[in-house]
């Protein structure tokens, strides 16, 4: 398979949503190999904090859905958590709980650039704790200040508009994707009053808001949609000029992109 480059001119970036999750387990390291392995040109994740202050990789509030435990993931230390199978449920082998120092350590050291895009999660017991203790991580990894957007390898999303407005005011350098569902919040002026760099409108949103994407690039911002599944839909989002397509089947959108 060729190597993908991070910016592939003229058509959207595939974005791996939680890894290659339509076939792994999401959120473990076995989704995102497989992901990278397929040639994706960006990962997703989302973050959380425990309780001893650790950055782990779960979507929900709690573990009760992808792993064999129950409980708040705020109220559990990393230790907890890694008693704990987050692989079996969907299928797959017994897989330990992924911290973001992993998943960064395997995108910056892939043998291809990659781009990945950490979800902040709110509301949180933690707040604002959690965008700290990302930004002080980017930094020791050396991704805090990148020389433009463009060339960054981290991008930070987030639908909290004070969250994205953090990340702002610490690491003006990092770009920043305001997600949401309607057009009333993507539509300019709460992208514009937290200095984001892109907005992350979903998938149905697009289709019934096209022009959201012209509008953010006239005022010098990209668009990353979320969760592109189906081929009529990467068709649209490469006619319209989506920048970065997030999917649970990057392999396959790969394919599709080919085509349109």
């Amino acid at each position: 398979m060729t190597a993908a480059r991070v910016s592939r001119s003229g058509k959207p970036a595939v974005v791996a949503h939680r890894g290659a999750s339509g076939q792994a387990p999401e959120h473990t390291l076995a989704a995102y190999e497989l992901a990278l392995s397929q040639g994706a040109d960006g990962l997703e994740c989302d973050i959380r904090l425990t309780a001893d202050g650790e950055l782990v990789c779960i979507h929900d509030r709690t573990i009760d859905r992808t792993s064999d435990g129950t409980g708040p993931v705020s109220e559990m230390s990393l230790a907890q958590l890694r008693e704990h199978d987050f692989g079996s449920w969907h299928g797959g082998k017994p897989a330990s709980v992924l911290t973001l120092d992993e998943l960064l350590t395997l995108t910056l050291d892939w043998r291809r650039p990659v781009r990945l895009f950490i979800e902040t999660k709110h509301p949180v017991r933690f707040g604002s704790l959690v965008e700290v203790k990302l930004l002080e991580m980017l930094r020791r990894f050396g991704v805090a200040t990148p020389p433009s957007a463009d060339h960054s390898r981290a991008v930070v999303i987030s639908f909290s508009s004070s969250g994205v407005w953090r990340i702002r005011r610490h690491a003006p350098m990092l770009p920043t994707i305001l997600l949401g569902d309607t057009a009333r919040v993507l539509g300019g002026s709460a992208a514009t009053a937290v200095g984001a760099t892109g907005i992350g409108p979903s998938v149905q949103t697009l289709r019934l808001h096209p022009e959201l994407v012209d509008k953010a690039a006239a005022a010098g911002r990209v668009t990353y949609c979320w969760t592109v599944d189906e081929q009529r839909d990467v068709a649209m989002c490469a006619e319209i000029g989506v920048r970065w397509i997030a999917t649970n089947h990057p392999a396959d959108v790969r394919d599709w992109l080919v085509t349109v």
